[in-house]
């Protein structure tokens, strides 16, 4: 999860540098842009991927998990304006803090309310959730108060949305090791976008981008190149709610103690169709990605590099999707994918990052 996947970017500038009494529908709108409200389409994705990867269905705990994870992102949103508020107020004055639209301490009771709403639904989905958002929150306030302007930076945006992900697993079955490998591939994209968010303002890097796209052809590789191995004993069947893995043995239609057959079926990963999803779904995260980070890497200008973050983070759908099918939930994996292009539509409202 990201508290805060880039430095905010160029969006409606204000009218006057003047505070004014901004009516309904303006604090409205500036509540949304200090939010970010459309990045809130990535995240539920990072849940759903995590249990996918822990063998379950995305039942009643998931949604909680995933009422945990939209708190915890947009407490990091909020905490990341106010910590940078001094900042935005000599190179971003539209933002809605320095252009007096929101009050610095709402955004700060905000960032706190939103993370005890998040911790709280976190201990709704059991103590192995809680034990992964105390800690997931904890780095998200260490990365806006502390850690986004040191060199531990992109590593600590890693380590949140591999987190989060990872509370995906711990709400449902407990079983947070199976999502490890997920948890670090979706990890080592975020690290790939921080890093080239860092000169989102400014420009003049083509090194950060051209990383990002180097890194996203591997991760593309890694996640299409072999399906995730299914856990030995773990059945596919329908689920109240969201289709998905369940666990339980599959029937033996071999049936003789000599037959290795079932055994063998149980512990291979997902058919043709979903290996086919994978691809897909990994050439889309491709596509989004790779294509804005070449244009940075090749004019490293401060509009460009604005692009490739906005592509990364929007990029980070496809992968999640891609990451959900590997482990054979594709029900699961296209209703992930069809948040990216309602995140799209509007983003074209409000500014992404």
């Amino acid at each position: 999860m990201t508290p805060a996947d880039a430095p905010a970017s160029a969006a409606s500038p204000a009218r006057t540098g003047q505070p004014a009494r901004a009516s309904g529908s303006s604090r409205a709108s500036a509540w949304a842009e200090l939010l970010r409200l459309p990045a809130l389409f990535t995240v539920p994705g990072d849940v759903l991927a995590g249990a996918a990867a822990a063998g379950a269905p995305a039942g009643p705990r998931a949604l909680l998990a995933i009422g945990s994870s939209l708190c915890l992102y947009e407490a990091g949103m909020a905490l990341n304006d106010w910590a940078d508020r001094a900042e935005d107020a000599a190179e971003r004055p539209h933002r809605p803090l320095p252009s007096g639209r929101v009050r610095p301490a709402a955004a700060l009771t905000a960032a706190c309310a939103l993370t005890g709403a998040g911790l709280a639904l976190a201990a709704g989905a059991g103590r192995r959730a809680l034990a992964v958002a105390t800690p997931l929150a904890a780095t998200v306030w260490a990365y806006d108060l502390t850690l986004k302007h040191t060199p531990a930076g992109p590593a600590a945006m890693a380590a949140a949305r591999g987190l989060d992900l990872l509370l995906g697993a711990a709400a449902t079955t407990g079983r947070t090791r199976a999502a490890l490998p997920s948890a670090a591939l979706l990890g080592t994209h975020t690290l790939a976008v921080t890093a080239v968010s860092r000169r989102e303002t400014r420009g003049g890097s083509a090194l950060a981008p051209l990383a990002a796209c180097v890194t996203t052809g591997v991760l593309t590789r890694l996640v299409t190149r072999r399906p995730a191995r299914l856990p030995a004993g773990r059945r596919e069947a329908a689920a109240p709610g969201l289709p998905g893995p369940l666990p339980g043995p599959l029937p033996d239609p071999g049936a003789g103690r000599g037959s290795a057959r079932p055994a063998a079926a149980v512990r291979s990963g997902p058919g043709r169709g979903a290996a086919r999803l994978t691809a897909a779904l990994g050439a889309a995260y491709a596509a989004t990605a790779a294509r804005p980070y070449l244009h940075a890497a090749l004019n490293p200008s401060p509009p460009l590099t604005q692009r490739a973050v906005g592509g990364g983070i929007r990029a980070t759908i496809p992968l999640q999707a891609a990451l959900t099918a590997r482990s054979g939930a594709a029900a699961t994996a296209l209703l992930i994918a069809a948040l990216a292009p309602a995140g799209r539509k509007f983003a074209r409202k409000v500014s992404i990052t």
